[in-house]
């Protein structure tokens, strides 16, 4: 199989195999781990989502809106709870297509859009969430989605987030700018973490009152946290597709290299807050 495997790939022409390459290097990230199978995409892993998850208090009366709920993980822990409705907003396309075989049901849907600027009507949710997904906006568009949260939240609502912070939050600026740097190079997104100040201050800045503040280390790519998130099998499938995927196995330790570099200086926060 092996043989005919590569049998195949060398039939390809060279432009195609060119173009294939090509767009894998430009691959974001978070796609790309996701292509190799991984499912928990978030920075903190599942541990870190599921203490988010716990401070939300989500229950059969509530309404609950998630921001780019990516493949879905989350919005699984979500369903489980038996909200009253559920509503994913998602921006890839692609992604909200493969939502919506997951998600189906009596006031559970996925709507294509931007988290800045929700199809959805105001005051019409109790809690909103989003993970892994502030951090790779630039700092008005962070603003703007927040502030699109507030707009969606009941009065007393609860905020959720799931982020990567840098400390310690007296970090120089030109620090942050070389972490922030080196990870949109190897990411392919321009990613753009904040101090858990800088977080608090700008949840507070749009109207919330911060309840709880959780951290965890930014282990995403290291084999405990990996085995932790996606069980042992599971684990060793997305080891096999990775060492058998040689474009993106290069990408991957390039992202882990990053992380291990700037592993004192970078943690995974999750922040739940209160529409005032």
């Amino acid at each position: 199989m092996e043989g005919r495997a590569a049998a195949a790939h060398d039939a390809q022409p060279e432009s195609q195999r060119s173009a294939a390459n090509q767009k894998l290097n430009m691959e974001q990230g978070h796609w790309l781990l996701a292509k190799m199978g991984k499912k928990v995409l978030r920075p903190g892993g599942k541990e870190l989502t599921l203490q988010l998850m716990g401070n939300m208090s989500i229950g059969t009366k509530d309404d609950v809106v998630e921001f780019a709920p990516g493949m879905g993980y989350t919005a699984a822990l979500t369903l489980a709870k038996h909200p009253k409705s559920y509503t994913g907003v998602e921006l890839n396309e692609e992604a909200a297509a493969l939502l919506r075989r997951k998600i189906q049901g009596k006031d559970r849907q996925i709507v294509v859009g931007n988290a800045c600027n929700c199809p959805l009507k105001s005051g019409t949710a109790d809690k909103v969430y989003g993970e892994a997904m502030l951090t790779m906006q630039a700092d008005h568009r962070k603003a703007e989605i927040v502030r699109e949260a507030f707009r969606l939240l009941k009065p007393g609502g609860l905020y959720g987030i799931h982020e990567i912070a840098l400390v310690p939050d007296t970090m120089a600026e030109a620090d942050k700018k070389q972490v922030q740097h080196d990870l949109a190079v190897t990411i392919k997104v321009n990613a753009r973490p904040l101090t858990r100040a800088e977080w608090t201050h700008m949840l507070e800045a749009e109207g919330f009152v911060v309840e709880s503040v959780m951290t965890n280390p930014m282990h995403l790519l290291e084999l405990p946290r990996i085995v932790d998130d996606e069980g042992f099998w599971r684990t060793l499938k997305i080891t096999w597709n990775i060492l058998t995927h040689g474009k993106a196995r290069k990408r991957i330790l390039a992202m882990r290299t990053v992380f291990r570099r700037y592993e004192s200086s970078m943690r995974a926060i999750a922040i739940v807050a209160r529409k005032r």
